[in-house]
């Protein structure tokens, strides 16, 4: 999740590192923006982030790098690598926004 407070250009550069990072000692599988998400609570008085999503196989030596990379990174609000079965199908965005409501018959009186 990237600060939504810097500039566009300047998230598009952070992802593009992270990436150069990943084919530089691994293998990029897919990448995916989600663009600007409503976080769930507060994140350096932020209430939305930039979200990017890459899944990609990497050795263990370049998942620290990229932890401590992240960690350090001035825009990155948060981040999380996960282990994945590489079989496992490519997820898609969730839908942006509340989901629309049930309408409700009023009662018969």
């Amino acid at each position: 999740m990237i600060d939504p407070g810097i500039e566009d250009s300047a998230r598009d550069k952070l992802a593009d590192e992270v990436r150069k990072q990943i084919d530089s000692g691994g293998s990029l599988k897919h990448e995916d923006s989600w663009g600007m998400r409503k976080l769930a609570y507060e994140i350096r008085q932020r209430t939305e982030a930039d979200y990017r999503w890459m899944r990609f196989e990497a050795s263990p030596e370049l998942l620290d790098q990229l932890n401590h990379n992240l960690k350090i990174a001035d825009g990155v609000l948060r981040f999380r690598i996960f282990r994945v079965d590489p079989r496992a199908p490519v997820i898609a965005p969730p839908a942006s926004g509340a989901p629309a409501a049930a309408k409700r018959e009023a009662p018969a009186s």
